[in-house]
């Protein structure tokens, strides 16, 4: 195993190597939406954390190159969609830049107006507190106002640049396991 940095100044000198690398963490999948005047907008986001149970936060790390979140963010609130196992084509179609990504998509308002996708293994309404840099990502930090989950659905993942789903595991199949 070895690394790709000059090794002094912690410098990376292969980002293709660096990708490949983080991408061995499974991440779950989410989309982010709000309302935007009348109008729903979202952006498909991997990055998102439980942040705080007290006071209960989350965090999300929209790229700075997102042009949905300047918008999300002006918003009273948000909503962080947890996509469940078979809904990878929404996250595609919400990873595209411009367009209507809404076309197609049914949706209900949350409590405050934020949509809540249709099938989504879990959701998040939150506001906005504070925004971070992050490098070439910002790290938003939100108080949570309201959220629900499916414990049936199971959740779409992203690992190694593929989706995938979550397989349960018996007691006793992994190996070197009793």
């Amino acid at each position: 195993m070895s690394t790709r940095s000059d090794g002094s100044t912690g410098q990376v000198t292969d980002t293709r190597a660096l990708r490949d690398a983080l991408g061995h963490f499974c991440s779950g999948v989410t989309v982010v939406t709000a309302m935007v005047g009348d109008e729903p907008a979202g952006f498909t986001c991997q990055s998102f954390s439980a942040l705080s149970l007290d006071p209960p936060r989350i965090l999300l790390c929209p790229s700075r190159r997102s042009t949905s979140w300047p918008a999300i963010r002006t918003a009273e609130t948000f909503c962080v969609n947890v996509l469940s196992s078979g809904q990878h084509t929404l996250s595609d179609g919400f990873a595209r830049s411009g367009g209507s990504k809404f076309e197609g998509v049914r949706w209900r308002p949350a409590v405050r107006g934020a949509p809540i996708l249709d099938g989504a293994a879990a959701w998040f309404e939150a506001a906005l507190v504070a925004e971070h840099d992050g490098g070439d990502h910002l790290v938003a930090v939100a108080d949570l106002l309201d959220f629900e989950s499916d414990s049936i659905t199971q959740p779409l993942v992203f690992h190694r640049s593929r989706y995938g789903e979550v397989v349960e595991l018996r007691p006793g199949t992994i190996e070197g396991r009793k």
